[in-house]
């Protein structure tokens, strides 16, 4: 199921592609270690398309042959073990780093207007933790959040609940 990005217009598309530019001017996009070859070499496009005109949706979808069929993950013990790659690897990806862009150019947009951001449910999910349940409707520091994401691009501090369906909105 799809998020539901309130704010999603040209503006925040804007800054979600001038955040995408700082990223790559400084070297940082996140790449995941369990894309294959090929998906390394078309991620930048893929992203930047969805960026610009897209959504998480479409930007799963351009990643559905770019994963490797397994990895390589140290066991408790100390050896290797290989484990399959989920099925939703794309999905996983694609809706995190859409989110995360997204989540950076409403911080940008919210600090340039004096406005404040909420968390909200942006994705239904059918059994929501509560962790991630207890977040909804915090209001957060925009500059914290975006200062949050911009240094920690293999996760999401800023919401401290990766993967969780959860987003940011604008409030007066």
């Amino acid at each position: 199921m799809a998020f539901l990005f309130f704010d999603l217009d040209k503006r925040t598309r804007d800054f979600m592609l001038e955040e995408y530019h700082y990223d790559a001017e400084k070297k940082s996009i996140y790449i995941s270690p369990r894309l294959n070859t090929l998906g390394v070499s078309q991620y930048f496009s893929h992203l930047e398309k969805a960026l610009s005109v897209g959504t998480e949706e479409s930007f799963a979808q351009s990643l559905v042959n770019s994963f490797n069929p397994s990895e390589q993950r140290k066991t408790p013990s100390g050896r290797y073990t290989t484990y399959k790659i989920p099925a939703n690897a794309n999905q996983t990806l694609a809706e995190g780093e859409f989110n995360r862009y997204y989540i950076r150019a409403l911080c940008r947009r919210a600090l340039e207007d004096g406005q404040k951001i909420l968390i909200y449910r942006s994705k239904p999910v059918s059994n929501p933790r509560a962790e991630s349940s207890k977040k909804v409707g915090q209001m957060l520091e925009p500059s914290s959040l975006l200062t949050d994401l911009r240094n920690n691009i293999d996760h999401h501090f800023g919401l401290a609940i990766p993967n969780s369906g959860l987003s940011v909105r604008l409030v007066n």
